[in-house]
C-alpha cells in the first residue's frame, strides 16, 4: 500500500499550520511550525497569492494529510459524504473523525495518528469484541473498542494505558472513555462543534464540484 515515509514536519509546513503529525513534539518549541514558520523549498518563503482554485485545494490536502489518508481514500469519504442527508462537508468529517484510528487517538491511547495506526495494524484492539486490524474501519454508534488482554503486557501498551490514566481530558462528546479499562464507546455521530480541526469544509466541496 502506497504511503508518505518523507518527514511530517514539511506537510505541517506546507499547510501553515499544526496537524499534529508527530504528538507531543508538536506542542514544544522543537515544532517546525512554530521554529520555520514558512513553507519548506527555495521558495517556500516568497509570498504567493493563490487563487480560488488554490484555496480550495489547500484546505483539502490539509484535511487529507490531518487524517492521514491517502487520495483516492479520501475521494471515496467525499463521494460517502456526499450521498448522506445533511451538509456535505460536516457529513465529510464526521466520517473521518469515526475512522478506528482517529478514535484511538480521539479516546487517549496514542500520541498521534499515525502511532494510532500502527498499534491497529499490530492488532492491539478489539472492536466489539472481535479483533480489529484495519485502520480504516468506520465505526457505528454503538461500537466499542478495547484493549486486547494479550497486549497489555507489552511494555509500548503499559506505557499508554499509563498515560491514559494520567489524562484529564481523553476522548470527546461523542466517545465515552473508560479509562480505567482502558475502553470507548461510539454514543452519537460526531457534530461539527466537537471537531477541533481548523479546516473549511465548504471550500474541499466546492472542490469536488467542479
Amino acid at each position: 500500500m502506497a504511503r508518505y515515509t518523507g518527514p511530517a514536519c514539511k506537510l505541517c509546513r506546507r499547510e501553515n499550520q499544526k496537524l499534529f503529525l508527530k504528538g507531543e513534539r508538536c506542542l514544544t518549541g522543537k515544532c517546525a511550525v512554530t521554529r520555520r514558520g514558512t513553507a519548506p523549498g527555495q521558495h517556500g518563503a516568497a509570498q504567493k497569492k493563490m487563487k480560488e482554485y488554490g484555496i480550495q485545494l489547500r484546505e483539502k490536502q490539509k484535511a487529507r494529510r490531518y487524517y492521514g489518508v491517502l487520495e483516492k481514500q479520501f475521494r471515496g469519504y467525499y463521494t460517502m459524504a456526499e450521498k448522506q442527508e445533511g451538509v456535505t462537508g460536516e457529513n465529510l468529517l464526521c466520517i473521518l473523525e469515526r475512522r478506528l484510528d482517529n478514535v484511538v487517538y480521539r479516546m487517549g491511547m496514542a500520541s498521534s495518528r499515525k502511532e494510532a495506526r500502527q498499534l491497529v495494524l499490530h492488532a492491539h484492539f478489539r472492536l466489539n469484541g472481535k479483533k480489529a486490524t484495519i485502520p480504516s474501519i468506520i465505526l457505528k454508534v454503538g461500537d466499542e473498542i478495547s484493549v486486547r488482554e494479550q497486549s497489555r503486557d507489552n511494555a509500548k501498551i503499559k506505557e499508554l494505558l499509563a498515560d491514559l490514566a494520567d489524562a484529564k481530558g481523553a476522548g470527546t462528546a461523542w466517545l465515552d472513555v473508560d479509562k480505567a479499562n482502558a475502553t470507548a464507546k461510539v454514543v452519537a455521530l460526531p457534530k461539527r462543534e466537537d471537531i477541533d480541526f481548523e479546516v473549511d469544509e465548504q471550500l474541499i466541496v466546492e472542490l469536488y464540484s467542479k
